[in-house]
């Protein structure tokens, strides 16, 4: 007999339709989905078949885990469905580890980062000749975490991004060790109908930010790839 699975799928950056074929085709037929609140598309949740939707806003791994192993077991189609991609800041593993101490399969389904969304809006690529070969994805220090890296990494000239920060990016900002003048950008929701974009210069990102009340889900990217113009080197690959 077929040990149980739950499926995790990745949900894309927010727009229904940056989902997965094979994510969606999961969506569409699952029994039970469990869902990251406010994070994923409600668009997303009502094209779901399952019979049960629970917001697990709110919900610990121990309140989850019980909940997906039972309806498993029971041969139902388990779908958890994560922001962007699961295995950035999506706390996936805490959740696999509980679920296979029960005898619990775990099937991963990728899913369009917000990172690359932004990207997108922004029209540029974070990797570029002559301007980074490197991309940093990292998180501010807070409530969950005790010390970050930021001053350091910042250092080494390559492009960065920052989930989990726009409250505290005045804090972000004065822990950059590149020039005032790198360029920066602030992308809320990426891929959303509401989607909106400030953009400017480490020295003045802060202020520009404050004044398009931008205080939450959102990216902050800074490198040079934000304003690239005139500082990239073209691509040996298609010369």
């Amino acid at each position: 007999m077929a040990a149980p699975v739950v499926w995790f799928v990745g949900a894309g950056p927010g727009d229904p339709d940056l989902i997965t074929m094979k994510g969606n085709e999961l969506l569409v037929t699952a029994d039970l989905l469990i869902y990251a609140g406010s994070l994923v598309n409600p668009a997303l949740v009502e094209r779901s078949g399952a019979k049960e939707k629970l917001d697990s806003w709110g919900m610990s791994i121990e309140e989850m885990v019980p909940i997906m192993v039972d309806a498993a077991r029971a041969g139902k189609k388990v779908v958890r469905l994560h922001s962007g991609d699961p295995a950035l800041y999506g706390s996936m593993v805490e959740q696999i580890a509980e679920l296979e101490k029960h005898g619990v399969e775990v099937n991963i389904v990728p899913g369009v980062s917000s990172l690359f969304a932004a990207s997108a809006a922004l029209k540029t690529q974070y990797t570029l000749k002559g301007v980074s070969e490197t991309l940093i994805v990292t998180r501010p220090a807070g409530e969950t975490l005790e010390r970050d890296d930021i001053s350091r990494l910042s250092e080494l000239g390559a492009s960065m991004v920052f989930f989990l920060g726009t409250e505290r990016l005045e804090e972000i900002v004065g822990k950059l060790r590149c020039p005032p003048d790198t360029p920066a950008a602030v992308v809320h929701h990426a891929s959303w109908p509401d989607q909106r974009i400030v953009t400017g210069q480490v020295r003045d990102i802060v202020q520009k930010v404050k004044e398009a009340g931008i205080s939450k889900t959102a990216l902050i990217i800074v490198g040079g790839v934000v304003d690239p113009a005139g500082r990239y080197q073209r691509s040996v690959l298609y010369s």
